[in-house]
């Protein structure tokens, strides 16, 4: 009988009463006990299955009325009897910043005293038995019943750990998954510094020289250490997908994937979900995009599809990229040709700081899940990795992205037919929608400016557009010089394209004539067409482009074998 597909199941006791599928991570429980370092902090991407292994530590460490070692049966962990022993002995503080998501400061302290006001809800015990009194009790209650200050649930962790090891003689446990969402939100919505001011206290409170905490694990998509969160914490360890340590508990491992495949009957597809959903390395591990293939096996007759990218607005990746300079797309396009660039990656991202350099731009989208690090070495100090986009999912945002560019100016059906119309020769055609795309948008395309961004936002567009029937080159040698544009067909009898950029500057009394008839000039001094000639391809067209402001002209000239 095959088993229920776990779709948005997060609950670790749900998925083993409920005979869904597991993956056993269970021995990521043993690499937490043995773990030297009270507070551990594990960023991963969305959706790759962090509160999932939160609710399975949960159920792990919790001293509750109900003995919940059945659920452990038959799991790889079962087999590490002392570790077993540690089961169901420590008061669990258990909290999800998940939906902490709001547009201003107040809207987020609500949000934040409801969930800790529940958590301490789950502890009400220590006041129906009368263990707590006086102070102590008036300020169990201020929290429990959203009475509280902001100062006074910025010490309710600290606060709550020593209650319940008062109570229960053992040291607690905290975890806390998604503890970087309401970071990103301030970031986002412009309530930043106090929203870091207030997770500084919070946290710091819990784990900082805290002689009640046994334990504590986060879970988050970004480190953001140098905020001064942790600031003080010497007990802290830091496992990014770099590190090798729990670098196989989140995301499917091959062998998983083959197993997922196997129990669903569907090993023909093996190789077509690979290239859609694999690609992560995570340490030394090649990891598999879980919610990805649980969403393909449940509706595989819908085919491949993305399904990870479409669980978030993907606003943030898309405002970091679009205001990018011309080394950013530049690396974009040679991200979107397959190739790979090569960074320094920062694992200590300041999230204020994201959009001050491209370093910190390219951290932020490995960490969370758009890129992928093939290579890695330790510079002086630096860390240097190569990076490349991880799979077809994934590309396809990429490709949604530089199309939103476009369509901000022109339609979808208009920028078909102005590539439809530049492959087949047709300029008069491309000039006119082309014009109309420059008219229309001054943020993408002001040439006067910008005039390199708009080169690079443009050959990102032909990239996405053309790619099945053209090999888009650019800035590439042949003959004897540098070409702007190539265009190689994959089909020999389709026309071979060289597109050379001029511009002159809006106040420059220069005539576009004659420029444009400058770039048709260099195409043949340079010999750009040498390649394509040597690719044996039969038509040929010469197209020189010439800028002035926001003002544009073409002229061409075809040539035949």
């Amino acid at each position: 009988m095959k088993k229920r597909i776990p779709i948005g199941v997060s609950d670790f006791k749900e998925l083993i009463k409920k005979n869904y599928y597991y993956a056993d991570k269970s021995l990521m429980i043993k690499d937490v006990v043995e773990d030297g370092a009270k507070v551990v902090l594990l960023p991963r991407p969305r959706r790759f299955g962090k509160t999932l292994n939160m609710s399975m530590l949960k159920y792990f460490y919790e001293n509750t009325e109900e003995d919940h070692t059945y659920l452990f049966d038959g799991l790889k962990i079962q087999k590490y009897e002392e570790i077993m022993k540690k089961q169901g002995k420590y008061p669990v503080i258990y909290l999800t910043f998940k939906d902490i998501k709001k547009d201003d400061f107040k809207g987020f302290f609500e949000v934040l005293k409801a969930i800790i006001s529940r958590e301490y809800g789950e502890h009400k015990y220590l006041i129906e038995k009368g263990f707590l009194e006086g102070e102590e009790k008036e300020y169990f209650n201020k929290i429990l019943y959203k009475k509280g200050s902001l100062e006074d649930y910025e010490l309710s962790l600290g606060y709550l750990t020593k209650f319940l090891y008062d109570y229960h003689k053992t040291k607690a446990i905290i975890l806390i998954d998604e503890y970087d969402v309401p970071i990103q939100e301030g970031y986002l919505k412009d309530y930043y510094e106090k929203v870091i001011g207030c997770m500084r206290n919070l946290l710091s409170g819990g784990f900082k020289d805290n002689i009640y905490l046994e334990k504590a694990v986060l879970t988050g998509i970004l480190r953001v250490a140098k905020e001064s969160i942790f600031s003080g914490l010497n007990n802290l360890k830091v496992y990014s997908i770099i590190s090798r340590k729990y670098s196989q508990y989140f995301g499917f491992l091959e062998k998983e994937v083959m197993g997922l495949m196997q129990h669903y009957e569907l090993e023909g597809k093996l190789e077509d979900i690979k290239k859609w959903y694999n690609g992560y390395i995570f340490g030394e591990n090649t990891i598999y995009n879980p919610w990805s293939i649980l969403n393909y096996i449940n509706e595989y007759d819908r085919g491949l599809i993305p399904y990870w990218i479409n669980t978030s607005s993907n606003h943030l990746v898309n405002q970091l990229l679009s205001n990018g300079d011309e080394a950013l797309k530049e690396d974009l396009e040679s991200l979107v040709k397959g190739k790979e660039i090569v960074h320094i990656v920062d694992e200590n991202i300041v999230m204020s700081d994201i959009d001050k350099n491209i370093e910190n731009i390219w951290s932020f989208l490995l960490f969370s899940g758009y890129l992928k690090v093939v290579r890695k070495e330790v510079i002086e100090g630096d860390l240097f990795c190569d990076l490349k986009i991880p799979n077809l999912e994934i590309r396809y945002l990429y490709k949604k992205i530089i199309m939103s560019w476009f369509k901000e100016s022109i339609s979808n059906r208009e920028m078909i037919v102005m590539f439809d119309n530049l492959v087949n020769g047709k300029v008069e055609g491309f000039e006119r929608i082309l014009k109309k795309c420059i008219t229309s948008s001054a943020s993408y395309f002001d040439i006067g400016k910008e005039s390199e961004k708009f080169y690079h936002s443009f050959v990102l567009g032909m990239l996405v557009m053309l790619n099945n029937k053209y090999k888009i080159k650019s800035n590439r040698e042949s003959g004897y010089g540098r070409y702007d544009i190539m265009m190689i067909p994959k089909n020999k009898e389709d026309l071979g394209i060289v597109i050379e950029f001029k511009k002159i500057d809006v106040k420059d009394g220069q005539n576009l004539a004659v420029l444009v008839d400058q770039a048709l000039e260099q195409i043949d001094h340079k010999n750009y067409i040498q390649e394509l000639i040597d690719e044996d391809i039969q038509s040929i067209m010469k197209l020189g482009i010439a800028f002035k402001g926001k003002e544009i002209m073409m002229k061409k000239e075809i040539i035949k074998k």
